[in-house]
């Protein structure tokens, strides 16, 4: 039976468009039920014969429940197609999780495609919303199993939306919610997982105070969408994405493109139940109210300022804003010329997934029961989150994670509930999964499904792969790779061979990867979903599985490998005289170290082939790097830190920066060169949907307090563009060996994200890549490790025309899981080196040299050069506001008035580094002066 379903698109640009798609009704897709004996026999059967129930879940039990869904005690799950559909419409990240679920062959959860079933497919209703139409759609279908089964066993509906439960019941179908359902399990446990409705926060008790007095209405109602959207449209309203000070919780930002300023958010009323990394609508404050507060280091329990890696964008590090002197006892407020605002509504909630413990407190009496706690997130950005357990005893003094449901006006927290256990509060192994976790790591191994994807091992190459006129057979040429020891994923590599005419024939080969990664199969979309690998200290997590990454694509030496290759002729000046860009056989002869290959090239009694190729191509990287650098490019820095691990306990054994070499920037340059030729010719042929990479310029106020800092050391930075700021890093220089490369992190940390893009959805002025100081780029050059790369290899070989390009890019890659997955690996490395850095102090006490990067009211942060770190020294007593201090923001100094004694930023100190633990399950690294 032939069905024909109609609706309206926009397009890009703006036009309205009439899409029809036609689909055929089946009456061959069948239940999954084992025992049943009306399906075909070979079908995929899922659901167990001596289930007690067969569930069939609607769209916002999935939605909200997904914790309690994959516990192992929920079995027997029919998700409809649906169902599917509409969650993955809603949100993405719990799509990925119940996919993950069906797909999971040890769970029982099976998808049956209702839409597709002539008895299950149900036609629109004049005047029928559609999640009427898909409330519907799921009685049909839970009725069609009731009748189906015939009775062998209950059929029941789950769901919480009382007006679907009582039309089932009317239907004669058997429906619970939820709660109920859990409950005649008799597991009390997992009425943990069962989320709590919004009503809820009205009737729990806070567990702090007790008090009837604090039923009060504590926040402000969020306005409703409609009023957002004509608020914004007539600037009322300010819409942008909110930053919690990682150094103070109780500040935020929200960056607006329509003020082209940020805004400055204090205190958690005017924060108004937003959480770090929602987008919310911000009003504005009087301006009469836009003062200054003082900028101190945080100093009680709650505030705690903590130790950190040196921030590597703007997006991490707080502004400074201050611009007035001021003294610590001053009562007068200075006025800002920041503006202040407060959130009006939540227009995205970034809610996740939450990893800490609970705050100690007395097991109450008896046991048993429902207990209130309050869940402490080891990211201070959170507040803090009431729970109500009935398994409290076992999960003190344990990590847990903890997701959160609702937030009322009447409730100083939000409420959440328990998801599950990690393991004990400060083992090695727990505290590395917390990382993963609250950067949503896919950790899962990878399914029965994607490892059917992978080539038959051992591969080699096949006669059909030399054949194919797109390939070039380059296995003759010296091709060789740079990468750092021990790595066995090799994904780039480079020859370099002197050509008759005395120019260069040079060439960066990247593996071939989408030869084996194809669009649409289960291997290409678990890759899409992770996005990109994940390093942490001694471990990586694999976007691809390692047989394909290590054994199959990596351009490891001495063995033939597919790769995809661009070509330049160049002169001994490198200037480009040509390029081309084919598919390739290689076979690399030699896959060296960072440090062999700079060994290499500085003995001076080598003169074999492979060295001299290796000195050519630095000649050439040099010059190449000087133009970028004449061009406007950054040489910006970051506090790259290495560790030495004891191979059996993986406990870090050293800690120091990691050393850039010249190998490193020879490396460095020609991938940058294969990244802005991709980037040149697949936007040539795809003018609308090719995937480049921008770096937003920042603006003059992120460059503000860069600028202050400079000028106080009698430093006159140029930031109006950044051909002038390069110089003028390049001249930034003292005595002190440290300087420049400080000033060159601060630098850093004013730069905003470099992001993905579509190249249909921004004017070409726009593409600019600020660090680059290139207008136009992309990466090709690690498609073992990126997304990215990949979808960037399909474009290049559709711009060739040696494939096809896949349906999904007519409207453009999909962008928005590929800057949250690349963010999230560098958060989750970042927070990897932390911890190794927390625990390689734990038993090292530590006297050395810091500088002064920041001047506050009662201290200073300072940054540790030796071991990448920054954090606070206290000069007034924690728990005391005022003193006799005196603070010059200008100047960025602060002194003891009566004495020859001040501090000033950038001037060196020594300290101490201990480890201590202030507040229970918050070990941390305590700077103090010595």
């Amino acid at each position: 039976m032939l069905q024909s379903k109609s609706f309206v698109k926009k397009t890009k640009q703006g036009r309205l468009q009439k899409v029809v798609r036609e689909h055929y009704l089946r009456d061959d897709i069948y239940c999954g039920f084992v025992p049943c004996s009306v399906c075909d026999a070979a079908a995929e059967r899922k659901l167990a014969a001596a289930a007690a129930a067969i569930l069939v879940v609607d769209t916002n039990v999935v939605l909200h429940q997904i914790d309690l869904l994959e516990n192992p005690a929920i079995e027997d799950v029919v998700v409809l197609s649906v169902v599917l559909e509409e969650v993955k419409n809603k949100n993405l990240a719990v799509s990925n999780r119940i996919k993950a679920l069906c797909t999971n062959k040890a769970r029982r959860f099976y998808v049956f495609a209702n839409e597709l079933h002539r008895d299950t497919y149900v036609k629109d209703m004049v005047g029928e919303s559609s999640n009427d139409r898909n409330d519907r759609a799921i009685r049909v279908a839970a009725r069609w199993y009731q009748s189906h089964l015939g009775g062998s066993v209950k059929v029941l509906l789950i769901t919480n939306d009382r007006d679907n439960k009582r039309k089932a019941i009317e239907e004669g179908l058997n429906a619970e919610t939820v709660e109920s359902y859990v409950r005649s399990l008799a597991q009390p446990g997992l009425l943990d997982l069962v989320v709590v409705p919004t009503s809820g926060d009205v009737t729990m008790e806070d567990v702090e105070d007790h008090r009837p007095s604090k039923k009060k209405v504590i926040y402000s109602e969020h306005k409703p969408m409609s009023e957002i959207t004509s608020g914004l449209r007539c600037g009322i309203y300010h819409q942008g994405k909110l930053r919690v000070n990682r150094y103070n919780p109780f500040e935020a930002y929200v960056g607006s493109e329509s003020i082209g300023d940020e805004i400055v958010i204090r205190g958690r009323s005017n924060m108004n139940r937003a959480f770090d990394g929602d987008i919310v609508a911000v009003e504005l404050l009087p301006q009469d109210q836009w003062h200054e507060s003082k900028s101190f280091i945080a100093d009680d329990d709650e505030e705690e300022e903590e130790v950190h890696l040196v921030p590597n964008s703007a997006d991490d590090a707080p502004r400074n804003t201050s611009s007035t002197q001021s003294t610590v006892g001053s009562s007068a407020p200075s006025v800002s010329s920041r503006p202040l605002g407060r959130v009006a509504g939540i227009i995205k909630r970034n809610w996740n997934l939450y990893c800490g413990s609970l705050q100690p407190m007395p097991m109450p009496a008896g046991s048993g029961g429902v207990a209130h706690a309050l869940f402490v997130s080891k990211d201070r950005r959170i507040p803090k989150i009431r729970i109500q357990t009935r398994q409290l005893e076992n999960l003190l003094n344990k990590r847990i994670v903890v997701a959160v449901d609702s937030w009322d006006v009447l409730s100083r927290y939000p409420s959440g509930h328990y998801v599950r256990t990690i393991g004990d509060i400060g083992d090695k192994e727990t505290e590395t999964e917390v990382v993963l976790i609250e950067n949503d790591i896919n950790t899962r191994p990878f399914s029965t499904q994607v490892l059917a994807c992978l080539p038959p091992l051992p591969w080699t190459l096949s006669p059909e792969d030399l054949a194919n006129p797109n390939r070039q057979d380059l296995r003759h040429v010296r091709v060789f790779s740079v990468d750092p020891p021990g790595c066995r994923d090799i994904d780039d590599a480079l020859h370099c061979s002197l050509l008759p005419n005395g120019n260069f024939e040079v060439g960066v080969h990247i593996a071939d990867v989408t030869n084996f990664v194809h669009p649409g199969t289960p291997l290409d979309e678990e890759a899409a979903q992770r996005g990109t690998s994940v390093y942490l200290v001694g471990q990586r997590i694999d976007m691809l599985p390692k047989p394909l990454t290590e054994d199959v694509c990596s351009l490891r030496a001495d063995v033939e490998r597919l790769a995809f290759s661009v070509i330049w002729e160049m002169t001994p000046d490198a200037d480009i005289i040509s390029t081309r860009y084919t598919k390739s056989v290689i076979k690399s002869c030699a896959a060296m170290s960072y440090v062999e290959a700079q060994a290499r090239m500085d003995d001076s009694r080598l003169v074999d082939p492979l060295t001299v190729d290796l000195r050519n191509l630095n000649s050439l990287a040099k010059i190449m790097r000087q133009r970028r650098c004449e061009r406007g490019a950054l040489t910006l820095a970051s506090a790259e830190v290495k560790f030495e691990i004891d191979s059996e306990t993986h406990d870090p054994l050293d800690i120091g920066i990691y050393q850039i070499r010249e190998a490193n920037q020879m490396i460095e340059e020609f991938m940058l060169a294969a990244n802005i030729s991709v980037a040149e010719k697949i936007l040539k042929h795809f003018p609308l949907c090719s995937l480049l990479r921008r770096h937003p310029s920042p603006t003059k106020e992120m460059l503000e307090p860069l600028l202050r800092t400079a000028s106080s050391v009698g430093l006159n930075l140029d930031a109006s563009s950044s051909k002038a700021l390069a110089e003028s890093l390049d001249n930034a220089k003292r005595d002190d060996p440290y300087f420049n490369k400080l000033i060159r992190i601060l630098a850093t940390r004013c730069m905003t994200q470099a992001v993905y893009f579509c190249s249909g959805d921004l004017t070409f002025s726009e593409y600019y890549h600020y660090g680059l100081a290139a207008s136009l780029y992309t990466h090709f050059t690690s498609p073992i490790r990126r997304y990215a790369d990949v979808v960037v290899h399909r474009l290049l070989a559709a711009a060739l025309e040696i494939a096809k390009l896949p349906p999904i890019f007519q409207d453009g890659p999909q962008l928005t899981d590929l800057n949250y997955r690349h963010r999230n690996a560098q958060m989750a490395s970042r927070a990897s080196v932390e911890l190794h850095t927390l625990i390689y102090f734990r038993t090292r006490p530590t006297d050395t040299e810091a500088r002064i990067v920041k001047v506050k009211a009662n201290g200073f942060i300072v940054f540790v050069p030796k071991f990448g770190i920054e954090g606070p020294i206290y000069l007034i007593p924690k728990g005391e506001k005022g003193g006799d201090w005196v603070v010059d923001e200008v100047h960025q100094r602060v002194t003891k008035p009566g004495t020859n004694i001040s501090y000033a930023v950038l001037q060196t100190v020594r300290i101490r580094m201990e480890v201590v633990e202030p507040q229970p399950h918050r070990p941390k690294l305590q700077l103090t002066l010595i």
